[in-house]
């Protein structure tokens, strides 16, 4: 039976990410702060399911999800989902802080162990979401950067990985703006449903896809963005 553990698993894209995985057959370890979002997660398929209660900005977390494989009796998918995002305009210090602490250091704190433990394990596949990292967003300044240092992040550990020839491969999933309740304070261009991004993200990550963006739309729209020049981005109110 294949394996799969999904960190940031207790709402949104993980928890719909999640129970795909167990409608499928996987035995599914999943992670997160809310101990009660996993308790129920868990009661749905108890035989399938192992969890643990991780924040991803505390010391500890790797050792947790070093315990949460053992349960689970091996890896053979990890996905990053755990981030925060915040409409921060004002630029207050605490939001942009908080921000930089999840989506930065947490991440790397839980993407670093799940690549040591697949050394150990003898390879695997590590998949993160990224939504936001084509350009950066003026409404949202940490957000922004931190998700595009989680996309050079991955192209740097896949570079090491073949490097070392260790078979530890990436998924780099770019969904654009899904509704979950991390968007829920502003409104986005393009908005597509959390069911209909989820089914998009489970056929990557078993296609084997380096880079995934979900929606045809913003694959034809990510290549305008960039195109835009500097001092004319600079200049819209994108908000």
């Amino acid at each position: 039976m294949k394996r799969i553990v999904i960190v940031g698993a207790t709402s949104g894209i993980g928890l719909e990410v999640a129970k795909r995985y167990i409608r499928k057959g996987w035995r599914v370890g999943i992670a997160g702060r809310r101990t009660e979002a996993l308790e129920a997660l868990r009661a749905t398929a108890a035989e399938q399911v192992e969890i643990a209660a991780i924040d991803v900005v505390q010391p500890e977390a790797p050792r947790l999800l070093a315990q949460l494989v053992d349960r689970l009796g091996g890896m053979d998918i990890y996905l990053h989902v755990a981030g925060i995002g915040w409409r921060n305009a004002e630029l207050h210090p605490d939001i942009e802080l908080d921000t930089l602490r999840t989506n930065g250091e947490g991440f790397v704190r839980m993407v670093t162990a799940a690549f040591r433990l697949f050394r150990d394990l003898g390879g695997g596949r590590i998949a993160v979401i990224s939504i936001a990292g084509t350009r950066g967003l003026g409404a949202a300044p940490a957000y922004s950067a931190t998700k595009r240092m989680q996309n050079t992040y991955i192209d740097a550990l896949a570079q090491l990985a073949r490097m070392e020839r260790l078979p530890i491969r990436f998924t780099d999933i770019r969904p654009g703006f899904v509704d979950t309740p991390l968007l829920r304070n502003g409104r986005y261009p393009l908005l597509m449903p959390v069911g209909y991004a989820a089914n998009r993200i489970v056929r990557a990550i078993e296609r084997r896809k380096r880079r995934a963006v979900i929606d045809w739309r913003y694959a034809l729209l990510v290549p305008l963005w960039r195109a835009i020049p500097a001092w004319l981005w600079e200049r819209l109110p994108v908000r």
